[in-house]
């Protein structure tokens, strides 16, 4: 059989473009493949810390912040909270020995690294709920003898402004203290260490 008719330049061409379409076909199934290995954005920013400017919050007031999906409340102090934080009795671990915070956050009434500032996770201990946030002092609901801090309305937990859990309520500890430090003065960040920074 001859070769006479054969354009060699067409099939030549015919085979680079066979080729490179090939190749980019390639190139498009594995660029998925290999992102896929990569977390996504919304993953990343799941678990990453998080700046928060404390510069701003007034004594008795509470800011809420996501980090890992959970609500993180921020609660700013005055003098006088502090000193019924250090007054406050019936508590179920007022001293906070069971493991609810990092281990350097003292064991004292605050449970903080800054006294003026409480870090809490916001959800109950006892069944996941949310509680919410009662700076008022006796409340006709909670007693005379209620100073502040937050109340689970699921099932009555009740815990003071450092997140201790007062007895008799069906939560079993104290709020949880996610890991956090200070930036400087006014830049709190939730999710790393001070050993870290």
């Amino acid at each position: 059989m001859s070769n006479d008719g054969v354009n060699k330049g067409r099939r030549r061409l015919l085979v680079g473009a066979t080729s490179v379409v090939g190749a980019v076909g390639a190139v498009g199934a594995a660029v998925p493949f290999v992102a896929s290995w990569t977390p996504s954005a919304k993953a990343r920013t799941a678990g990453a810390p998080v700046k928060v400017d404390v510069s701003k919050i007034e004594p008795g007031q509470q800011i809420v912040v996501q980090w890992r999906a959970k609500p993180v409340w921020v609660v700013s102090r005055g003098e006088q909270a502090l000193e019924d934080l250090a007054a406050l009795g019936n508590l179920t671990d007022p001293n906070s020995e069971v493991p609810q915070q990092p281990p350097y956050i003292p064991h004292t009434p605050a449970r903080a690294i800054r006294e003026d500032l409480s870090v809490l996770v916001g959800i109950c201990t006892h069944l996941g709920c949310s509680p919410t946030y009662r700076p008022e002092v006796a409340p006709a609901d909670l007693g005379d003898d209620w100073v502040g801090g937050f109340y689970c309305p699921c099932h009555g937990s009740r815990f003071d402004l450092s997140g201790r859990v007062f007895n008799n309520s069906p939560a079993p500890s104290n709020l949880v203290i996610p890991p956090h430090s200070y930036e400087d003065d006014n830049t709190l960040i939730i999710g790393i260490d001070p050993e870290t920074v």
